[in-house]
């Protein structure tokens, strides 16, 4: 660190977390690729049901997570301008939209089997047990994407970050956008491909 200002450890820092998030994420996606190439290989098998949409709940969901990239934008770009007030409004409106993202996809669940199909069991199919696999899959990324956050909202209010340093608020918005983007590909996806 000789010959470096603290501005720039800090920045070289943010850079190298940023890459090691990069990959987690790279990593993440790859599995769902895997997952939606099994997918899309299984849906010419002769019990698979080409006639179940998606329940209204998803898509509802999908508005939601994308609602809650911008507000979580917006927290970034207000740090930046050291605005706490709207840093504070804008966290907790994406943590709530974080967890109305979660309840829309439990309802969502409970709308699949309403409709007759089962994700598990003698009464389930492929088609609706892969569906349950993605979706819990991504709920689980989005777990850990809403306990990232709740340590964000944590460090804000402890006056960890401001203007000059605002690396895990940006961290936060990378890893929330990741699962905003990837979501959005797993709803297109489950929506066209039958």
């Amino acid at each position: 660190m000789e010959g470096m200002t603290i501005q720039e450890h800090n920045e070289r820092k943010a850079r190298s977390y940023k890459l090691l998030l990069l990959f987690g994420m790279i990593s993440m996606f790859m599995v769902f690729a895997g997952l939606t190439s099994a997918y899309l290989v299984s849906s010419s098998r002769k019990d698979w049901v080409h006639t179940m949409i998606l329940p209204p709940a998803f898509t509802f969901s999908t508005i939601v997570i994308i609602i809650s990239s911008l507000t979580i934008y917006l927290a970034k770009k207000a740090i930046k301008k050291d605005d706490r007030k709207k840093t504070t409004l804008f966290l907790l409106t994406t943590l709530g939209l974080g967890i109305a993202f979660v309840l829309l996809q439990l309802k969502g669940f409970s709308q699949v089997i309403e409709m007759g199909y089962f994700f598990t069991g003698s009464a389930s199919t492929v088609t609706s047990s892969f569906l349950y696999v993605l979706t819990v899959l991504h709920l689980t990324h989005l777990a850990g994407g809403i306990i990232s956050l709740l340590i964000i909202i944590y460090n804000h209010f402890k006056q960890k970050y401001n203007s000059t340093q605002s690396t895990g608020i940006e961290l936060g918005a990378m890893f929330w956008h990741f699962l905003d983007i990837l979501w959005v590909y797993l709803f297109l996806f489950l929506y066209f491909v039958k």
